[in-house]
């Protein structure tokens, strides 16, 4: 069994065909989807979070609307810059949309991708303190973040509070959601930051993007990565077991509709391109009948690797669409892989 989700980038605009046309919009549309996607048997409703742009920016509202309509979907994000949160604010934001989720809440964060302005997490009042970058502001926040949601106790009491104090000693921030820690999952966009996460003990999150390490076919430089995680994970001890995810587009054409939309879209190759300053290879796309994508996902190493596929989607098309989108690789792909 492999879990099988969906991620959406939560895109909204007026261009010709979009059934996302506003904010509103998308966030409906989001918890309706994450709703139809549990009634077809998916496992995962997970959402990016970006700034300054026309898609999601805000997950806490989103997780807990969602969480209060589903019932056994995990929620997740896929992922929460860090550079632009204040831990402690984000710990108590967490846990309250867990508690309403039952415990559901699967929460992607990392250092986040190429923005839309220069700087923009400074207009959010964080910079870089001198000698360090944004990078470090992002992995120093994450610590803080983990360690309140586990429970740190480190704020002194005030001796005459409006109301009494339910421990003794300093206090943490509340409320809590017993379990929370262990579904914390690190976007790692190298083989480095892989391993820095299975040392802090998080789950893997790896996209459709890594940075480009070996001149190696995406998905073998991403198997690599994840092997390189789950030994960091071995030496360190940790008692449960990791998970990990990978991000594909696929899409199964399985009627006129998909046709129109997907046939001969899959990029038929990897690209190797330079982002932020780094030299990046991007993952293939694929769309194909079922019997085609069946023989192109069995040579994918990575994906085979990982416990959990999200499915991006076209969120713009429309709920019905992108609940059908779900539907085909779980009827049509997956039992054939062996992930149902």
């Amino acid at each position: 069994m492999k879990r099988i989700g969906f991620l959406s980038f939560g895109h909204w605009s007026n261009s010709p065909g979009s059934q996302t046309r506003s904010a509103s919009d998308v966030l409906l549309q989001s918890i309706d989807l994450a709703v139809a996607a549990e009634e077809v048997g998916a496992d995962g409703a997970y959402f990016r979070v970006h700034h300054y742009a026309n898609q999601l920016a805000s997950p806490f509202p989103l997780l807990a609307a969602a969480g209060a309509k589903t019932s056994r979907i995990e929620l997740g994000t896929g992922v929460i810059d860090m550079r632009y949160e204040n831990p402690m604010y984000m710990a108590e934001d967490a846990a309250a949309a867990d508690l309403i989720a039952g415990g559901r809440l699967q929460l992607g964060v990392s250092r986040g991708s190429p923005e839309s302005v220069i700087d923009g997490s400074r207009y959010f009042g964080y910079e870089a303190p001198e000698g360090s970058t944004m990078a470090d502001v992002a992995r120093n926040n994450t610590t803080v973040f983990l360690k309140v949601i586990d429970g740190a106790r480190f704020a002194e009491p005030n001796p005459r509070p409006m109301f009494p104090n339910p421990h003794l000693g300093p206090l943490g921030i509340q409320p809590q959601s017993p379990g929370l820690r262990d579904r914390i999952w690190w976007g790692a966009g190298s083989d480095a930051t892989a391993v820095w996460a299975a040392e802090q003990g998080m789950n893997l999150m790896s996209s459709t993007l890594k940075e480009d390490e070996s001149g190696e076919p995406f998905h073998v430089q991403q198997r690599k990565q994840i092997e390189a995680f789950r030994a960091a994970w071995a030496e360190a001890g940790h008692e449960r077991e990791p998970r990990v995810s990978v991000s594909r587009s696929i899409f199964a054409i399985v009627n006129d509709m998909d046709r129109r939309y997907f046939i001969g879209g899959g990029d038929r190759s990897d690209q190797f391109g330079v982002i932020d300053d780094f030299r990046a290879v991007f993952g293939r796309s694929y769309a194909a009948e079922p019997d085609v994508l069946i023989e192109q996902l069995r040579e994918d190493e990575a994906i085979a690797a990982a416990d959990t596929l999200l499915l991006t989607v076209p969120n713009q098309l429309g709920v019905d669409y992108n609940a059908h989108v779900l539907e085909s690789i779980l009827t049509h792909v997956a039992p054939a892989l062996g992930w149902r």
